[in-house]
Order: C-alpha cells, then structure tokens, then sequence
C-alpha cells in the first residue's frame, strides 16, 4: 500500500493545489509562523553582551546546550528572547503523558475524549509556565556571574526570567495556532525549522573544508551518498508496521444480519518516535555541560574526568548511549501503549485475533509480538544515532546533522506531506461532490 508521500509525489498536480484556496491559506499561515519564529531567534534579551556571550559559549558548545541550541535554531549561542525554545512545553507534554498511566485522574479524564483531552492540555500548559520559569531562573542565576552581561542585579535576573518564560509562552501559542491553522503539528515544526536553519552553514562549511584540503572530495561524496541512503533508511522504517488480523463476527441488529468483517491492528516498529535519542543525549551530555561549567570557575575534580571518559567519538560514550537509547525505547513504548487496554477494548467490541482468546491471552499475544518489534524498532534507532557518531570520530570532522536531527527533520516531513495530501484528496473531494449535485440538478431540470 503506498504511503501519503508517494501518493502525493505521483499526483502531484500544482494546479489542484493552486484551486485549493484552504490548503494555500494554510501554507502561508505556516510559513508566516515560521518566519516570526526565525526573527525571534536574532532578539537577544536586555542587558546581554551578544558579543561577549557567542565567545563565552563556544567553550561550553559540545554540552546540553549546543544540542539546545541546534533545536533553537541557534537563538541559545545568541541568547535570544526564544532561548529556552518550546522545548518547556515539549518537556511538559512527556511528564504529562508518563502521569497519565500512572495517575488514576489523570488516566480517567483520557478516556473522557475531547473534553478530558482539553483538560490534560490545560494542565500541560500550566506545567510548561513552571519548567520555563525554573529553566529561565537557572539561566538567569548562571549568567549573572558571567562578563556577559552589562549590569548584573536583581532587574537583571527579573527581566530575564520574564523574557524567556514568555518566549517560550509565545511559541507554545504559535505552535497551537499552526497546529489549528496551519499544516502539520505546531511544536515539531518550530523545532524542525530550527534543526533546518544550520543545514546552509554546514553545507557550505563542508564546501568550504573541501576547498581548503581539510576535507577530501571522495569523502564528501560519500558522506552525501550515505546520508540519502541513511535518509531512505528511516522512511522505510518510520513506515514499517506488524499488522495484527482482527476479525468481527457477524451480527444481527433489529431484523437485518450484518456479516462479519475484518480490519487489522497496526503496530508500529517505532512507537517511542525520537524521544530515546533525546534523552540519551541529554544525560550523556550533561556531565559535559557542568564540567564546563566548573572549569570555568577553576575547578573540575571528578566530573573533568568523567567527561574524558565520554567525550564524543569514545567507546565509552558509544557504549552509554547505545544502552540509553535502547532502554529508553523498550521504557517509552511500555508507557504510551498498553497492551491490556487494547485488549479489552476489542473484546468491548467483539473484535478478536485468530487462534488467540480474548482477554489475558490476547493482551500477552500483542505484548509478545509489541516486545519483539520494539526489539527492532530499538536497534534500528541505534544505528541511526550511532552511524554519524561513528562517522565523526573516524573522520575527525563534525557534521551539521546528527543521528537525532536527521529523525526529526525525517518524521516531521512526512507528518507534513501526509497532511498535505490529505487537504488535497479533501479538496477533490468536495469538488466531485459539487459536480455531482450540479449534474443532479440539470438532469432533474431535463426531465421537468
């Protein structure tokens, strides 16, 4: 079965797109937010030396805050009002989401449907306002000792925390809008074109090493030809699924006896998306971030050490944040689908698997088969994360994308594309539907 994307590509008609007044209502609507995204990351906040605080931050770049950074699309290295990024709401919407397994009321209002789904967003927006005002107060605390900024003090911290908090409230709000609005979902899109925003520079950074003899013209080549192929490697993956057989039997209403039918439960071999990767690389790069931090103030002791353990390119970091990434998967997927639930929901329904009772049996038949494509799903990740990895400490050169960006940037494109092409068959859509009320009525006037 062809996925959106390739039905888009082979119908792809710039005409129908140019009729479909809605769809062009929404794309500009989303390139619009976009670009106030994208300004947003050139206002740094008051009282900042810019200068000063691009120098200071090259030293702490390969920490949390260089992957921070990359998100923002470079608004952390200039110390922009979008510095803290949507990554609160992002944070807020996973601890929100690990509650609600976990938490009675939480778990009763998801199942109380749009009603309930609009009070669990409320509450992850209440809790996105507090992760940005400890985040902005920890930045604030951390540069106020810094020669970055002009005039330290308590209006310093204050305008500051103001700043970034309500930074990050906007672009939660601009990501709802273009979720509504737009095309696509809001919050990947904001951190999609962020990721996007560095790929000019390490093109042209790359072009640039060549030029010089830094980098080989055979080792570009192939750096390119293994990201393409690297590229269709996770859309295959992305769209990979076990379909499990579900079966109806048949049934009677009233008089009229209704056959059985058969539609199928679709597994996705990644269920956990990008988060793994994410939280690998935030606590692999952790001790790195606060050793730098000590080392500017004079002292490292343990964690100096620790970070040479594993630094970028070490067995050890390899080691750590395979095993992360692999946990975090086999964790995340365990949380966000239950296979108890799934079960009984079937049987709710009178829906059943082939040769598996329905119950205790068929949730231990989907969990056996949910493990084993989490398996997969875990190594496949892995070796996405692992390769550029790899790549760079051989090579000893940095590349513009690693294993997680290129995840996105990959996910939230056909996410897109899939959306589009759904505006679009909507669109063709009403117009049958027109046409056919128009032939209806002048076959109607013919006869009268």
């Amino acid at each position: 079965m062809a996925s959106a994307a390739e039905q888009l590509a082979a119908n792809l008609n710039f005409g129908a797109i140019a009729k479909a007044d809605e769809l062009k209502k929404r794309i500009w609507f989303t390139i619009g937010a976009l670009i106030v995204f994208r300004l947003g990351t050139y206002i740094p906040i008051p009282g900042i030396d810019p200068e000063q605080f691009a120098k200071n931050f090259q030293s702490q770049a390969g920490g949390v805050l260089g992957m921070f950074n990359m998100f923002s699309g470079g608004a952390v290295e200039r110390m922009a009002v979008f510095a803290l990024n949507i990554m609160p709401y992002i944070s807020a919407s996973i601890i929100v989401q690990l509650l609600t397994s976990v938490v009675p009321t939480l778990e009763a209002l998801k199942k109380e449907g749009e009603s309930g789904r609009k009070v669990i967003n409320q509450y992850t927006r209440y809790l996105t306002v507090v992760l940005a005002l400890v985040q902005s107060w920890g930045i604030a605390f951390g540069l106020q000792g810094s020669n970055a900024v002009i005039n330290p003090g308590p209006f310093f911290i204050l305008s500051t925390v103001l700043t970034l908090t309500g930074g990050t409230l906007f672009l939660m709000w601009i990501g709802e809008q273009i979720t509504s609005r737009g095309i696509g979902n809001g919050s990947s899109l904001i951190i999609f074109a962020g990721i996007v925003a560095h790929l000019p520079a390490a093109i042209f950074g790359a072009l640039e090493l060549t030029r010089t003899g830094a980098l080989s013209p055979a080792l570009l080549l192939g750096a390119t030809i293994a990201a393409i192929c690297l590229v269709y490697f996770i859309v295959f993956m992305e769209r990979a699924q076990r379909r499990l057989l579900i079966q109806y039997p048949k049934r009677q209403v009233g008089n009229r006896m209704y056959e059985g039918q058969t539609s199928f439960l679709p597994l996705k071999l990644n269920t956990s998306g990008v988060i793994p990767p994410i939280f690998a690389s935030s606590l692999l790069l952790l001790p790195a971030t606060v050793a730098s931090f000590s080392a500017n103030q004079g002292s490292t002791g343990i964690l100096g050490t620790l970070t040479a353990y594993i630094g970028h390119g070490r067995p050890l970091y390899m080691l750590l944040y395979a095993a992360l990434i692999i946990f975090f998967t086999f964790f995340y997927t365990a949380v966000v689908f239950n296979p108890q639930e799934t079960a009984d929901n079937l049987k709710k329904h009178g829906g059943f698997i082939p040769g598996q009772r329905p119950g205790e049996r068929t949730a231990s038949y989907i969990d056996k088969i949910l493990t084993r494509i989490t398996v997969i799903g875990a190594l496949y990740l892995t070796f996405v994360c692992l390769v550029p990895e790899i790549v760079a400490s051989q090579t000893s050169q940095s590349l513009g994308f690693g294993g997680t960006s290129l995840l996105i940037v990959v996910s939230v494109t056909m996410d897109t594309v899939a959306q589009i092409h759904g505006h679009l068959m909507a669109h063709q859509y009403e117009g049958l539907v027109k046409k056919a009320k128009l032939r209806g009525a002048s076959t109607t006037q013919r006869r009268r």
